[in-house]
């Protein structure tokens, strides 16, 4: 499958170890299989960063990666989806054992939902009634290195 990865620089050898913890699905590296997705992470990073963002292409190999590591995957925003995501944010899932997790963001359209049941200020049941309301995108974030270096190739980058 293509993915992608939105930022300010050419990324050929991808380090899992140089992601950032208290992400989404935890310290990884992060990829897309949707292109504007991608486009547009790249920008936001570049108007952050004062750079050219620049998305990067690779070749994923989801099929077989997931039949040798552990893959997990969330289909819906729903508690199981929420529950992950706070705990992530919150530093508590770093030492779990998945080696590839995929699902949706907690972007610009639901990140107050995962704030304010994260804070407390609402209740599981009114913060899945809000995440129904969207459909997720997705992200994939490979934890394990050997999954980047056997399954994900490097094809090209490119400016926006």
């Amino acid at each position: 499958m293509r993915v992608y990865h939105g930022g300010t620089g050419k990324i050929e050898f991808p380090d899992v170890s140089k992601g950032r913890p208290g992400l989404d699905f935890g310290q990884g590296f992060y990829v897309t299989d949707i292109q504007d997705q991608a486009e547009s992470w790249a920008d936001r990073m570049s108007r952050i960063r004062l750079e050219v963002g620049i998305v990067n292409v690779y070749e994923f190999d989801l099929q077989k990666a997931k039949t040798l590591f552990a893959y997990k995957k969330f289909n819906n925003y729903d508690v199981e989806w929420l529950e992950y995501i706070v705990a992530n944010r919150r530093g508590e899932y770093e030492g779990i054992n998945f080696d590839i997790v995929e699902g949706g963001v907690a972007n610009d359209r639901v990140i107050d939902t995962v704030e304010a049941y994260m804070s407390n200020m609402m209740p599981l049941e009114t913060a899945l009634k809000n995440l129904s309301l969207h459909r997720p995108n997705n992200q994939l974030c490979l934890r394990n290195q050997q999954v980047v270096d056997n399954f994900l190739n490097f094809i090209e980058n490119y400016q926006l």
